[in-house]
């Protein structure tokens, strides 16, 4: 789980009510989304016209050749899209402390420890998940459509070979999540509470999380797990 910034103290609000100390305006926030959204489809347009010039054929590779291709995409693409969002904010360092905060110190710690409030996050998360999918299949008869998205992709890369799983983990366990909460948590939940209350940021951001990933008939499951990635920020 990635550590986000840690909210400035204030004894007279509640830890879930505290907010960020965020040093720009909507205008850098709007600037950032919108350059984040864009490189992010520029830089798979790229990958699409390089993999066509050297003539890749998914058709033809093998499992690690095909782990391999997603992996280096996931790595551009964030390093990408943060190189974006930092150099944007870039003008506005040094950052207040409580800002793109990185720390991985009492990670079991009652009150702010990362790694306690990500497992009880994920917990909670996987359950709330698996409710709403229950529900969505009572409702609609039927369990809901998987999309074509990456997530689909890299089931046949599970277990396959040593180097496929190398490749499974460093995409979904470090590259993916490092972009999408430094993005979504660490940077548009943050900046929001400069405007809004910090529990309607968390819906806010969930929001923006789920519609990003594209997949409509996944948007109720990825709202829930937005929301308790955010909350386990608070």
């Amino acid at each position: 789980h990635f550590l986000m910034p840690y909210p400035t103290e204030d004894s007279n609000e509640w830890p879930v009510l505290r907010r960020w100390d965020v040093p720009w305006e909507w205008q850098t926030v709007v600037l950032s989304m919108v350059g984040c959204g864009v490189s992010f489809a520029l830089t798979g347009l790229v990958e699409q016209s390089i993999l066509q010039y050297v003539g890749f054929s998914a058709a033809g590779a093998t499992i690690d050749e095909k782990a391999e291709i997603l992996f280096l995409g996931q790595l551009s693409v964030t390093a990408v899209v943060l190189g974006v969002i930092f150099s944007i904010t870039n003008t506005f360092r040094p950052f207040p402390e409580d800002v793109f905060r990185y720390d991985v110190k009492e990670p079991f710690k009652l009150q702010n420890g990362w790694l306690l409030w990500a497992g009880i996050g994920l917990f909670g998360a996987v359950i709330s998940i698996a409710l709403v999918g229950a529900a969505m299949t009572y409702l609609n008869g039927a369990p809901p459509e998987r999309e074509k998205d990456s997530l689909v992709l890299l089931l046949p890369l599970i277990g396959s070979s040593t180097l496929s799983t190398a490749y499974l983990v460093g995409i979904t366990g470090v590259l993916a999540p490092i972009l999408e909460e430094t993005v979504f948590r660490g940077f548009l939940m943050v900046s929001l509470t400069k405007w809004f209350p910090t529990p309607v940021c968390v819906i806010l951001s969930a929001a923006v999380f789920a519609f990003a990933h594209l997949t409509p008939d996944q948007f109720p499951q990825l709202f829930v797990l937005g929301n308790f990635l955010g909350d386990s920020k608070l």
